[in-house]
């Protein structure tokens, strides 16, 4: 864990996508994925729906996870190829960590942290017998019911995690499991725009992983605590039922659920994904642009994103105009942008080229303004 940063946390967060039953309101997927509800009483994103993932912990570094990993460079994970010229890895995956005390990789202890996290928000456990990494090269299978331990039982050391973030390196070891960390494939990074922190000024530099399941749907419950509700929605259900107020997603969630429209398939995702997560990924961090009847999330690329953001917020720049959102995109040409009108009436505009051999989002938006044609 980086205890030396001042202006953001490290977290991680887990895109869950698992094979679906047929179902009419799926449309072509065969696959959904899960989206918690958080508690109103939370400091930040209060109510909102999203992937499950939290803050690191300094026991998701904790040197006794090499007993349970395999000992090979990466505990068996694949080198991340060095980034194009011009472009450097995101700080979050390059920070030395052994200088910083902790023999765990941040690739390793990152994955950890999202599984440790999965299991206290939803129950759900993500482990390998033994050392792992499982075989075969498809999407995760979760374990037998008989190599887990009754459901009392399991809840117990569910509410232990909760309590104490290194009771799970002891539950893996009782266990005699490995947290499957292989199956978690680097996907995105994203950091809280400046003016959009949390309680104390909480902001977060988090990587967000996907793991494609094959089984359906596991049994999934909430905690009650910062989980008050659970769904797993096809990426289209998911962004239908925002755009009918039913749910609300921050900006990260709505972006990446486009993105993940470009997938009907879960193995086509999970093949997209396995192959191309070894090339990184672009550490993003929206900056707002306030206009009369709306604002701008402008991302890297954008024509009017700044030369040099403000990363740390102390410089106190702030980006508005009179200009109505409408206008702002007539004018323009060059766009990586998520437009708010509203909590629930957002649209992602981009027509860049994605990098790391990623994939740009489905362009989705709630009307039909001569501007989307373009795109």
């Amino acid at each position: 864990m980086n205890s030396r940063l001042r202006h953001w946390r490290e977290a991680a967060t887990l895109l869950l996508a698992a094979g679906a039953p047929p179902r009419a309101s799926l449309g072509a997927f065969d696959y959904e994925l899960l989206l918690l509800q958080r508690s109103p009483r939370s400091g930040f994103l209060p109510s909102a729906h999203v992937f499950p993932g939290g803050l690191v912990e300094a026991a998701d570094f904790a040197a006794e996870w090499l007993g349970l990993l395999p000992a090979s460079p990466q505990c068996g994970l694949g080198r991340v190829r060095p980034p194009p010229p011009g472009a450097s890895r995101a700080p979050l995956f390059a920070t030395d960590r052994e200088r910083l005390g902790s023999p765990l990789p941040g690739e390793v202890a990152f994955r950890i942290c999202a599984i440790r996290e999965t299991f206290e928000e939803a129950g759900i456990l993500l482990v390998v017998p033994g050392r792992g990494p499982a075989a075969g090269s498809g999407p995760a299978r979760l374990p037998p019911a008989e190599r887990l331990p009754a459901a009392a039982e399991l809840s117990a050391w569910r509410r232990r995690v909760q309590e104490d973030a290194g009771c799970f390196l002891q539950l893996c070891r009782h266990l005699r499991c490995a947290p499957n960390i292989w199956a978690l494939r680097e996907w995105s990074n994203w950091l809280t725009p400046v003016g959009r922190a949390g309680r104390g000024g909480r902001r977060y530099d988090t990587a967000f992983y996907l793991c494609c399941l094959e089984q359906r749907p596991p049994r999934t419950s909430q905690d009650d605590r910062e989980v008050t509700a659970f769904q797993w929605s096809s990426p289209p259900e998911a962004i239908e039922h925002f755009k009918s107020q039913e749910i609300w997603f921050a900006p990260p969630q709505f972006y990446e659920l486009c993105r993940l429209c470009n997938f009907s398939s879960l193995h086509e995702l999970h093949k997209f994904n396995s192959q191309r997560a070894l090339e990184g990924c672009e550490r993003w961090m929206p900056v707002i642009l306030t206009a009369s009847d709306g604002y701008i999330q402008l991302l890297p690329g954008d024509e009017l994103y700044p030369e040099d953001p403000d990363y740390t917020g102390e410089k106190k720049i702030t980006l508005s105009t009179d200009k109505k959102v409408e206008d702002l995109m007539k004018e323009g040409t060059v766009f990586h942008r998520i437009v708010i009108k509203n909590i629930n009436d957002v649209a992602v505009y981009v027509n860049i080229q994605a990098k790391y051999k990623h994939m740009n989002p489905v362009v989705i938006n709630s009307n039909n303004s001569d501007y989307n044609s373009r795109l």
